[in-house]
């Protein structure tokens, strides 16, 4: 357009001689009016050329503006792509316990702090990846504290993010890459570190309301597997969703090693989960699952544990010349562990109701030593689970009380549980819990992810059989004199009673 008005002005110029030349014949204007209009035109010419000019440069750059503009659009979106959230949590906790000989032990003051990191991605439309980094420490430490229980556990791959009987190291708590949606169906496969702690109902407890993890809290043990899984609708409003799971995990790596008779298979479990129906807060699930060839102990990060391993197999450890640790590592046979939780919510009452099964299936190596001797035989343990939580919403307060019960020969695989000392599912015995969440009023939140609370908790554990949670010595009846005398004899004092109190102060961000 501006070439064409261009070449409208040079050809009116032109054409302003024989114009005047016709005016001055017909006594119109004079040649020097006719002068002043062409330097006009010729002034006005310039300052449109001169526009033009500017207009082009300032294209370019607005050109080379936008070129910038769409390549940081194409980092943003990358960056995009990268979900991050976490939480943080310092909590007090008092511990108060008796034992069977008449022991007291007492931490007047337990301070920790966690923290956790938790990213999310895709890298394709159905793959996406999953993450997530831990620290948990106790104040003022940055190794293992004292624990004149002998109860808790050193710390291994089970529970390495879940005590803080370590430093402040941030370790990988999960890693896991799911391909959803597979050949178009409600079908998935998940590789990595699994999410398998504070499953249901768990999150009640917490004050967080979502499912925090795969199975039910009485498998409580973070381990490296994979799932392939199915989803479908039951179709009946009422009945909502479900889904089932085929799991796979390994609890111990044996390693490169002779072929011989004292060499050790690694240790894996494999079992289904199902989701039997989710619709709104109402829940039901099952799980049943096989630990295969369980070892004696795991590999634990500690070197008195370690040191038993190159011991001589043929020593007994309970020999008062044995030199350390726990002895040779082996392999000992199988444990079946199954488990159901239901759980819903009328109104503003929580509840749920638990169970589980746990079944011993000793080789030749037997489990649960009674005086130097391995028991071959199958042994039944058996778990029950209940509890319930009162919502005062317009208050921000939670009340809720929990019951667990454990019979002599019940297994939790519960390592990374979260209750500093000892594991309240794994109780061969029975637990009490009290507790109240307080939501803070801290303002709007700004996101979706956002929570600050505190939890004030009280719990009380009476214990009639030793060795909760371990399948390698006899659970000895803490009420039977005889079984006392074999506790002493191998100098055992376990805990019979204990109280716990905690506080917290937690923020998900």
């Amino acid at each position: 357009m501006i070439k064409r008005f261009s070449t409208f002005v040079l050809a009116s110029m032109l054409a302003l001689p024989i114009t005047a030349a016709a005016n001055g014949d017909s006594g119109g204007p004079g040649v020097s009016e006719l002068e002043l209009k062409i330097e006009e035109l010729s002034r006005q010419l310039a300052e449109l050329r001169a526009a033009v000019d500017e207009q082009r440069a300032l294209n370019e750059d607005q050109e080379e503006f936008l070129d910038e503009i769409d390549e940081k659009t194409e980092d943003w979106d990358l960056a995009a792509r990268f979900k991050f959230y976490g939480d943080f949590r310092s909590r007090l906790d008092y511990y108060n316990a008796d034992t069977v000989f008449g022991r007291n032990l007492e931490n007047d003051t337990l301070w920790t702090n966690r923290f956790r990191l938790n990213l999310r991605v895709n890298a394709t439309e159905n793959v996406e990846f999953k993450g997530r980094l831990a620290m948990y420490k106790a104040w003022g430490m940055q190794s293992a504290f004292t624990d004149d229980s002998g109860a808790m556990w050193p710390v291994f791959d089970g529970n390495v993010t879940r005590t803080p009987a370590e430093d402040s190291s941030l370790y990988v708590d999960r890693a896991i890459v799911n391909w959803n949606n597979i050949a178009g169906l409600p079908m998935w496969f998940s590789i990595g570190r699994r999410p398998t702690t504070d499953g249901p109902p768990a999150e009640i407890r917490l004050g967080l309301d979502e499912r925090q993890g795969t199975p039910m809290a009485f498998m409580n043990w973070p381990f490296d597997g994979l799932v392939l899984g199915y989803a479908w609708s039951w179709g009946a409003e009422q009945m909502g969703t479900s889904r089932v799971r085929f799991c796979y995990g390994r609890g111990f790596e044996d390693g490169l090693q002779a072929d011989s008779a004292d060499s050790v298979d690694d240790k894996d479990f494999a079992g289904l989960a199902w989701d039997i129906m989710k619709k709104g807060d109402r829940f039901a699930y099952i799980q049943s699952f096989m630990g295969f060839d369980i070892t004696n102990y795991p590999n634990f990060q500690s070197e008195f544990v370690e040191f038993g391993v190159q011991q001589d197999p043929i020593m007994d450890p309970t020999d008062p010349n044995y030199p350390g640790g726990f002895g040779p590592r082996k392999n000992l046979g199988n444990v079946w562990h199954s488990s159901a939780v239901y759980q819903d919510k009328v109104s503003d009452l929580n509840y749920f109701i638990a169970g589980g099964y746990s079944q011993t299936i000793p080789d030749s190596e037997g489990m649960f030593f009674f005086d130097g001797t391995p028991s071959t035989d199958n042994e039944d343990g058996y778990s029950i689970y209940a509890g319930v939580r009162y919502d005062l919403d317009e208050i921000g307060l939670k009340l809720g009380g929990e019951f667990n019960w454990g019979s002599q020969y019940w297994l939790a695989m519960s390592p990374g549980h979260d209750e500093i000392y000892q594991s309240k599912l794994a109780t061969r015995g029975q637990v009490y819990e009290v507790y109240l969440i307080y939501d803070l009023p801290t303002g709007e939140a700004l996101s979706k992810y956002a929570k600050t609370f505190m939890r004030l908790g009280y719990q009380h554990y009476e214990y009639d059989y030793s060795g909760s949670g371990d399948w390698n010595l006899y659970p000895f009846d803490l009420d039977d004199a005889g079984d006392l005398a074999m506790l002493q004899a191998f100098g055992q004092d376990p805990v019979e009673s204990a109280d716990q109190i905690y506080l917290t102060f937690e923020a998900y961000f």
